[in-house]
């Protein structure tokens, strides 16, 4: 990416998009264009077109969607297909009709199958039955990686996708309702803290395996990946990257290490009638090696360093 090119960072708001931009403001791109909810709302067809036909961004990092943990993904079903279909839809769409350089496609590592072997490999998809909890989820961001996939083949459009693993970081979502597996335990442990609990609930039996990145390291991540050759990638059979550290914890280590982080020192139980979610979730991360890219930030240092982001933004108490 040319340093004067405009650049349409998609849901910058958000955690992974404010990441990439930093990232990017960081490298001296400074020429950006952004959509900020609500002004702007990405599920609309004609908000979406007027903004690529005025604005005519030249690259494109599609980091928008409708995200959540395991209760928002069960019980939102029905927003979570619609929303995501349309805003990709959209932007994907859109990028085509306006002579878009490059777009990069942000999915998930929720698309591969629930009971694939681990680690997950690219050429996984599709090949078995998803997670139930957040099949919704999953199947619209499968759609957008075969609409990037398609769009290349049909059209020689310049679109393709990665597969981030489960990120954390500046910006996250600390909703209870709402949040991933890793902020909701930060703010639990938080306010167990702060309110002298003796102890702390957590969902499910604590035996699923996760792998985490820093959020910081997705946008560098992103950063180096724009830079590769698309035509390259799809000739070699190559439709999407995954994105992670190749290093996975179970959901017990996870909590014991973000109470340690948070100074809280009570008992941690689990309320083993809710849902684990998928067993195990480990991406295999060995092509994004072999083109030269590798995770940096550990999971401790990450944990210090998106702590200290939660007391800063949402205080002490």
């Amino acid at each position: 990416m040319e340093k004067n090119a405009k650049i349409y960072v998609a849901g910058h708001q958000g955690m992974v998009g404010s990441a990439i931009v930093r990232n990017l403001k960081s490298k001296g791109y400074k020429n950006f264009v952004f959509t900020p909810y609500p002004k702007y709302d990405l599920i609309n067809q004609k908000t979406v077109k007027d903004f690529f036909r005025k604005e005519k961004p030249e690259y494109v990092i599609d980091a928008a969607a409708k995200v959540g943990g395991i209760n928002a993904n069960n019980t939102l079903r029905a927003q979570f297909i619609y929303e995501n279909l349309m805003i990709q839809n959209n932007i994907v769409h859109q990028s085509y009709l306006n002579g878009v350089k490059k777009l990069l496609f942000l999915g998930s590592s929720c698309i591969y199958p629930k009971m694939a072997s681990q680690p997950l490999k690219e050429e996984y998809l599709l090949k078995g039955e998803l997670e139930q909890t957040n099949e919704p989820y999953s199947i619209a961001k499968i759609a957008g990686i075969k609409m990037c996939e398609n769009y290349f083949r049909q059209y020689g459009s310049q679109f393709f996708s990665i597969m981030p693993t489960n990120s954390y970081g500046p910006n996250d979502n600390y909703d209870l309702e709402t949040s991933h597996v890793l902020p909701a335990l930060i703010r639990k442990f938080h306010e167990a803290k702060i309110n002298n609990s003796k102890e702390v609930i957590l969902w499910g039996t604590g035996k699923p395996l996760r792998e985490f990145i820093y959020v910081d390291d997705i946008a560098d991540a992103i950063f180096f990946i724009m830079h590769l050759d698309f035509n390259k990638l799809y000739n070699l059979g190559c439709t999407h990257l995954n994105v992670g550290t190749g290093v996975e914890i179970s959901i017990t280590k996870l909590a014991q290490l973000i109470a340690k982080t948070v100074g809280y020192s009570g008992e941690i139980k689990y309320d083993t009638t809710m849902p684990d979610g998928t067993p195990r979730k480990l991406l295999d991360v060995s092509r994004l090696k072999e083109l030269g890219w590798n995770a940096k930030i550990h999971l401790k240092e990450g944990l210090r360093l998106a702590y200290n982001w939660f007391l800063e933004n949402y205080g002490e108490n």
